[in-house]
Parts: C-alpha cells; sequence; structure tokens
C-alpha cells in the first residue's frame, strides 16, 4: 500500500473548514472526519458552543442574518483564508397540507435555503483566498432524498428546501467554478439524527419499514458520511464540481 499516495488524495492537513450545525447530527459526524483529516474546524450552532480542543465552537442563529453577518466578522476576524464551508445546518417542520403554518414555512426556508447562499456569497473572499488551480476551494451543501422523493410525508416545506440546496448547488457551481471553487451536495438518506429519532420514536414500526426499503439494510453511519466528505474536500475531489451525491444505502432505488 502507497500511504504517500493515499495521504496525497485524502488529507486535509493545513486546511480550515466552517460546518453550520455541527454539534449534533450529521453535521457533527462531518466535523469529526475533518479534524481526523487533518482540518482545523469551526463550527456553527444555535446552541453554546461545546467545549472541545479539536475545533473551535461560534454560536449562530442562521434564521437572522445579523447573525449570520456576525458570524461571517467572526470567523473572518480569526482566519485570513477558508478552504471548505460546509453548509448542513437544516430545520425540520412538517404538518398536513391544511396546517401548513407560513411562519414555519419561512424558517425553513430561511435555515435551509436562504442561510446557505449568503454564506457563499459572504464568505466568497475566504474561499478565493483560500483557492488555487491544482486546490480549488470547497463548497459542500448537504441536501436530502427527501427533496427528490415522491411521497411529501408532510414535509412540505422541508422537501421544498432540499429541492431548491441541490439546485442552487449545481447554479452555485457554475459560477464559481471558473474562480476556483468547487459546489458540490451530499444527498443523505437515513441516518441516526434527533428527527429520525423523533420520526421512529412516534410512529411504533416505522424504522423496521424504512429498513426493510433500503438495499443495504442499515442505516447510514458516521464513517459513512465523514468519508464521502473528506473525498470531496480533498485532492481526490477536486476535479468534481456541481454533483448531487445520493448517500442513502440505495434507497432511492425502490
Amino acid at each position: 500500500m502507497d500511504r504517500d499516495y493515499l495521504e496525497s488524495l485524502f488529507s486535509l492537513d493545513g486546511k480550515v473548514a466552517l460546518v453550520t450545525g455541527g454539534q449534533r447530527g450529521l453535521g457533527r459526524m462531518i466535523a469529526d472526519a475533518l479534524v481526523k483529516a487533518g482540518c482545523k474546524v469551526y463550527v456553527a450552532s444555535r446552541g453554546a458552543p461545546e467545549p472541545r480542543d479539536d475545533r473551535h465552537g461560534l454560536r449562530c442563529d442562521l434564521s437572522s442574518l445579523d447573525s449570520l453577518e456576525s458570524l461571517v466578522d467572526e470567523l473572518s476576524g480569526r482566519e485570513q483564508q477558508l478552504h471548505i464551508l460546509v453548509n448542513n445546518a437544516g430545520y425540520f417542520s412538517g404538518s398536513t397540507l391544511e396546517e401548513a403554518d407560513p411562519g414555519e414555512w419561512g424558517r425553513v426556508m430561511d435555515i435551509n435555503l436562504r442561510a446557505p447562499f449568503f454564506l457563499v456569497q459572504k464568505l466568497l473572499p475566504l474561499l478565493e483566498r483560500a483557492a488555487s488551480p491544482e486546490d480549488p476551494a470547497r463548497v459542500v451543501n448537504i441536501g436530502s432524498i427527501g427533496g427528490v422523493m415522491g411521497p411529501s410525508n408532510m414535509a412540505y416545506a422541508y422537501g421544498a428546501s432540499k429541492a431548491g440546496i441541490h439546485q442552487l448547488t449545481r447554479n452555485l457551481a457554475a459560477d464559481l467554478t471558473p474562480r476556483q471553487v468547487t459546489v458540490n451536495a451530499i444527498m443523505p438518506g437515513y441516518f441516526p439524527s434527533d428527527m429520525t429519532d423523533g420520526f421512529f420514536a412516534a410512529q411504533p414500526g416505522l424504522k423496521d419499514m424504512v429498513l426493510a426499503r433500503i438495499p443495504r439494510g442499515r442505516l447510514g453511519s458516521a464513517a459513512d458520511i465523514g468519508g464521502l466528505a473528506i473525498a470531496l474536500c480533498g485532492r481526490a475531489g477536486a476535479y468534481l464540481s456541481g454533483t448531487v451525491t445520493p448517500l442513502d444505502g440505495g434507497a432511492l432505488l425502490n
């Protein structure tokens, strides 16, 4: 095995990353993976940052543009370059068609779709400063199979917001790839998280039904999403831009 070759493809040593919603769930899995690959990781979340030596916490409510601006200012004051931006923070709200609430709809769109766009816009100077033709800066958006599935599962705003982030990924990639910033999306299926745990607790038998529809026969793991994030952000992913990659164990095949 040529370990030097593998390290040249997947090491993130010396890079700086920002992961939104990185305190728990998929965001924490991704942040953990980037740290293990050698990255200096900033984690943005609404709650008080968890004290950890291997990452830096930043408080931010992405539903507020003022809070988003403060996040950008704080990060810009600490770092001259940003190699990786992972737009992971998300908000879920579900209801019947008749009971859908405009305020909840707006909050879902603000966090899931508006915030990723304006973070890219406002952090673009830091991203471009980190970029080169051989090693572009990376934006990784976290979508969802909920953005392409037919059944709504009463997640009208959530599904629409994730479909929007998939298309936003393509639009941003078309504009930013020539500027040495690649933009890709990961489209996760069912992973352990507060959201999926809530679904399974609320509907007895749902977990078994979901697993039966996943050809791999299990939920996703930290290694699954962490490995893909490392591949996208390392030299191995330098020529990839504008993609939306399902990470669902084959669930969309059914």
